[in-house]
């Protein structure tokens, strides 16, 4: 999984990569020391709330980065995706926050939904009505200019609540999409999954195969273009 990420990563010029860490770090570590020149830049960093804390603490941990940033993106550890999703979300029209999102036609109680007007985001979250409800976020954001430093102060601020280590970071991006500052840009029509059961992962894989043989430059690194931060 990981080394999918990082091949379609790099495939898209994004060569300066931390993957954030918690349960299984070890194993996730030696990955990267056996993929080769695909992981050998990479950095780790651990979360050592992983066990109390939902997926915003890993967020809390690499809040400097995204602060540092001019541009980034953040993504699910557990999200595969085909080069040409990033491909799409890294030339939508910028934004200070572009939050990548799919169409279907009905959505179930898992799926992040969305809201929008036009490409701009209202709300995110999984309890949106069906008529509130114009796609789901495959866990893939953009962050330009001020947009990262906006989400590294949201997540403090979630942080401070008696709730906080519960909320997931998109609870983040809700509270920020009434300033006007959260796009969305669609890969409808392009291959994604997310990985969370067995099965899953044996339908990825296949998935997969099919994406190494008709784009192998997936696996080639180009040029610099952005900073990425693995959420595992």
């Amino acid at each position: 999984m990981l080394e999918w990420q990082l091949r379609a990563l790099a495939a898209n010029g994004v060569t300066d990569v931390t993957v954030v860490t918690g349960f299984g770090a070890d194993a996730v570590e030696h990955a990267l020391r056996r993929m080769g020149p695909v992981g050998e830049r990479v950095r780790t960093l651990f979360n050592p709330f992983f066990a109390v804390a939902d997926n915003i603490g890993s967020c809390f941990l690499a809040r400097d980065l995204l602060r540092a940033a001019p541009e980034a993106v953040l993504l699910n550890g557990d999200t595969l995706f085909e080069p040409a999703v990033l491909r799409r979300a890294l030339r939508a029209p910028a934004a200070p926050i572009t939050v990548t999102i799919d169409k279907k036609p009905a959505y179930d109680a898992d799926d992040m939904k969305v809201s929008l007007d036009g490409t701009r985001l209202l709300a995110i979250g999984k309890t949106l009505r069906p008529e509130e409800t114009d796609g789901e976020s495959i866990g893939l954001l953009v962050f330009r200019g001020r947009g990262g430093a906006m989400f590294a102060e949201g997540v403090e601020d979630v942080l401070r609540r008696p709730d906080g280590t519960r909320r997931w970071y998109l609870s983040v991006i809700d509270a920020l999409a009434p300033t006007g500052c959260v796009r969305v840009a669609s890969i409808e029509g392009l291959a994604w999954g997310e990985i969370d059961y067995p099965a899953d992962l044996a339908r990825a894989e296949d998935v997969a195969r099919g994406w190494d043989e008709a784009d192998p430059a997936a696996a080639v690194a180009s040029p610099p273009l952005a900073e990425a931060l693995g959420h595992v």
